[in-house]
C-alpha cells in the first residue's frame, strides 16, 4: 500500500501562507491483478476545521490483455452528507483482428430530465480499431447520449467519427469523416480531413475524447 500526503499553501490577506486544500492518496494492488486508489481532497470551512470537498475511487482491473477501470466521485450535498454524484466504467478489448475500447458515463444529472439522485447511464463511447493484412488501420468512434428532448429513451447515437490510414510505398494517407445529428435527427457528414505524409510512421491514429465536434461558423 502506498499513501501520499500533500498540502498546497496560498498567501494570506496578512502576508505568508496558510493550508488552503489537503490531498489524501491511498493506492493499494491487490490480487488478480486489481489496483485500487482513493483521493480525498480536504477544503477548511472557515472555523479552523477541515472539510471532505471530493472523494475519487479508482480501480483498475487486468485479465489477460483486457483491462477495465472504474472511476466514482462523490460529493457533499448541501447538508455535507457524501454521495456518489458520477462514475466511468473503460473496458479496453485486445482481440487478433480488432481492439475494442468502451467507455460508460453515469451520472446523477440527465439532461432533460429532473435528478433523482440516482446515477445514470447518460454517455458511451465505442472505439474500435481494425489493421488489415495490408497494413490499413480503420478507427471508427460512436458516441451516444441522451436526447435532451426525450430523456427516458434511453441513448442515441449523435456523433461517427471514422479514421482510415492507407500505407503505401511512398508514404501514407489519413483520411477522418465526421458525422453528426442534426437539429432533424437525419446524419449528415460535417467534415473530412485529409492529411498526406511521405513518412509512412507519421501519421498516427488516435480519439482520445468523445466531445462531440463543433460546426465552424461560415
Amino acid at each position: 500500500m502506498e499513501k501520499t500526503k500533500t498540502t498546497v499553501m496560498l498567501p494570506s490577506v496578512n502576508g505568508g501562507l496558510v493550508p488552503a486544500v489537503k490531498v489524501q492518496e491511498r493506492r493499494e494492488q491487490g490480487a488478480n491483478g486489481t489496483v485500487e486508489s482513493q483521493k480525498t481532497t480536504l477544503l477548511p470551512d472557515g472555523a479552523g476545521n477541515w472539510q471532505v470537498g471530493e472523494i475519487r475511487r479508482t480501480t483498475t482491473r487486468q485479465e489477460g490483455e483486457n483491462r477495465s477501470t472504474e472511476d466514482q466521485v462523490s460529493l457533499p450535498d448541501s447538508e455535507g452528507k457524501l454521495g456518489e454524484v458520477s462514475r466511468t466504467v473503460s473496458k479496453a478489448e485486445i482481440a487478433a483482428a480488432e481492439t475494442r475500447n468502451t467507455v460508460e458515463t453515469y451520472s446523477i444529472s440527465v439532461p432533460g430530465a429532473v435528478g433523482d439522485g440516482s446515477l445514470h447511464l447518460v454517455e458511451r463511447a465505442t472505439t474500435a480499431q481494425q489493421t488489415s493484412s495490408s497494413g490499413q488501420q480503420v478507427t471508427e468512434q460512436q458516441v451516444e447520449q441522451a436526447n435532451p428532448g426525450d430523456p427516458g429513451s434511453g441513448l442515441r447515437v449523435t456523433t461517427v467519427t471514422i479514421d482510415t490510414v492507407h500505407p503505401g510505398a511512398s508514404g501514407a494517407q489519413a483520411t477522418r469523416t465526421i458525422q453528426a445529428r442534426d437539429a432533424n435527427g437525419s446524419f449528415g457528414v460535417i467534415s473530412v480531413d485529409t492529411t498526406k505524409s511521405d513518412n509512412i510512421h507519421a501519421i498516427q491514429i488516435q480519439i482520445a475524447s468523445s466531445d462531440p465536434p463543433r460546426k465552424e461558423p461560415k
